[in-house]
């Protein structure tokens, strides 16, 4: 007699549905680096355009400095806001909330910040609007990064997390890459209406593709997680050294986002397309050195160890660029490019497994607020580190910038965990 298995429908629905959801966690992975990659190419992209941005607006140094870090300053006031929103309402209104309205600012600035017919828009316009886009922009962060936690198991989530922060220096690079040309080619109605069709399209994919994880069984670890996060990232110092080792390292990094394009321009004599040239190269070497740490890292369990040795690692590459500037000229010029793009990729070679351990640590329910936490601390080092170097430089010497940036780096050695703790 032939036996058959008897498999119960709502049995088979089930594995059905978990089989969607192993399949659609990749496509909300893709809209994660769709958010950022487009906002990164606002963020970080539009300081690639510095030279250009004192020229058309009649900046000084200083000026300049104001206006890149003020969209710095409307994503540090706006961050730990939308963490809460994204914890209270979820990743999808507010991921959209804050593309379609960054899209629209963007939009506005196309038509009403940019230079025209001998007239420039005054200085505290373009701080304004620079301003209000990062509030606006703030939104992506947290609840792209929380919406990565939902859908992955925590083996997989140092990969996914890290292949997300990849978005950064890809936006940037776009940024690098475009936007200058867009500058020189266009002015900055085309800079600043590209980066709107961007965010634009990034908001189509999240209607398209983001929604809540299919319900399933918690494992222990998150059921762990989830308890502990009950009193609040906000309550939890082991949080907040998380976030402060994130904030301060990520200045050395702002360092060269936003004035390494002066640095080659006035130190090292390169032209144009070399400056985006080596832009490109920092941010598409992150994005290499980014998903190889996630994956790395989760092959090994050793996030604590790899984050305290990219702090060295940041440190060294700082101080070998410091003391060439010392030391060399502008003759030197390929040099320094190489060693430029070296600081910038060691610098940026942690966050994905930097926000994977933070995220770990606060628990699903409560990622969305630990993220915006850590990126709060985050853009205040972009709204200051703008800000700071003209009147270092004033002050001392490139060589001086560069020692200093180092300086922050080796500072987060100590507020890293220890890698005692590691799986």
């Amino acid at each position: 007699m032939e036996t058959r298995s008897l498999i119960n429908p709502a049995g088979r629905a089930k594995s059905a549905k978990l089989a969607l959801g192993a399949l659609h966690k990749w496509k909300v992975l893709g809209v994660g680096v769709a958010a950022n990659a487009s906002f990164s190419a606002t963020a970080t992209g539009i300081p690639t355009t510095a030279i250009w941005m004192r020229h058309d607006y009649h900046l000084s140094n200083a000026a300049l400095g104001l206006v890149m870090g003020s969209m710095g300053l409307g994503l540090a006031l706006s961050e730990l806001p939308w963490g809460f929103a994204t914890d209270r309402f979820g990743d999808r209104p507010v991921l959209l909330t804050g593309l379609l309205s960054t899209a629209f600012m963007l939009l506005m600035m196309t038509l009403f910040a940019v230079p025209a017919g001998g007239s420039v828009p005054a200085l505290p316009l373009m701080i304004a609007a620079m301003c209000v886009t990062g509030l606006l922009g703030g939104s992506v962060n947290g609840s792209s990064g929380r919406a990565v936690m939902s859908w992955f198991k925590d083996g997989e989530r140092g990969l996914a997390m890290s292949i997300r922060q990849t978005a950064v220096p890809l936006g940037g690079g776009l940024g690098a890459v475009l936007l200058p040309w867009l500058a020189g080619s266009w002015g900055f109605g085309g800079v600043f209406g590209a980066l709107a069709a961007m965010v634009a399209l990034s908001a189509g994919f999240a209607w398209r593709w983001l929604h809540e994880p299919p319900a399933a069984a918690a494992s222990p670890e998150t059921t762990r997680a989830d308890a502990a996060a009950q009193r609040g990232p906000l309550a939890d110092i082991q949080i907040w050294r998380v976030v402060l080792g994130i904030g301060i390292l990520c200045v050395p990094q702002f360092a060269i986002l936003t004035f390494a394009t002066v640095f080659l321009h006035d130190f090292a004599r390169v032209h144009a397309g070399g400056i985006s040239a080596t832009m490109a190269v920092v941010q598409g070497g992150a994005m290499v050195m980014r998903v190889w740490s996630g994956r790395y890292t989760d092959r090994r369990g050793n996030r604590r160890s790899y984050l305290r040795g990219s702090t060295l690692v940041a440190t060294a590459s700082f101080a070998v660029l410091a003391l060439a500037v010392a030391v060399l000229h502008s003759t030197f010029a390929a040099l320094l490019v190489a060693l430029i793009a070296l600081a910038g990729i060691c610098v940026s070679a942690w966050h994905g497994v930097a926000y994977t351990e933070l995220a770990t640590l606060a628990g699903p329910r409560r990622a969305g607020t630990a993220l915006g936490m850590a990126n709060t601390v985050v853009y205040c080092g972009l709204f200051v580190a703008p800000i700071a170097i003209p009147h270092l430089l004033a002050a001392g010497s490139w060589a001086g910038v560069w020692a200093v940036a180092g300086l922050s780096a080796l500072l987060t050695y100590p507020l890293f965990p220890k890698a005692a703790r590691d799986r």
